[in-house]
């Protein structure tokens, strides 16, 4: 059996609706290429997201990010991109995506993305002593 990158995610049923309760997901590995030379970038992906109705299956996310590494893509514009499909593709309350991109030239680039349900009412804060 081979495994091949897909764009296509597969969901499953959020098994705690009525909770709101926050998934993190740490994409150590991600690579995309820089569109003005063609030399591979790498990054530290982190999502977080507070679903709804639906929650992104991970080994289908594997796949989906594998299908960057031989793309070309600005850091703001693919980290974007990637939150405004899983977004599309699950519809959470809330949804953070922190693109942390390795050194290129001496400079950092860290991207940070979100989403927010409009309808949606984050829990208030608890701080514990």
């Amino acid at each position: 059996m081979t495994t091949k990158p897909s764009a296509d995610l597969t969901t499953f049923e959020n098994p705690r609706p009525a909770r709101d309760f926050t998934i993190r997901i740490d994409i150590p590995e991600f690579t995309c290429l820089c569109p003005m030379t063609g030399q591979p970038d790498f990054a530290k992906l982190v999502l977080e997201y507070v679903p709804n109705k639906l929650c992104v299956e991970l080994k289908s996310l594997k796949l989906y990010m594998w299908t960057f590494r031989e793309r070309g893509a600005f850091h703001e514009a693919v980290t974007n991109e990637i939150l405004d499909h899983i977004v599309a593709t699950i519809s959470p309350n809330f949804m953070r995506l922190r693109a942390e991109f390795n050194v290129r030239g001496g400079i950092y680039t860290t991207v940070i993305a979100e989403h927010r349900d409009p309808s949606w009412q984050a829990p208030e804060l608890v701080n514990l002593p």
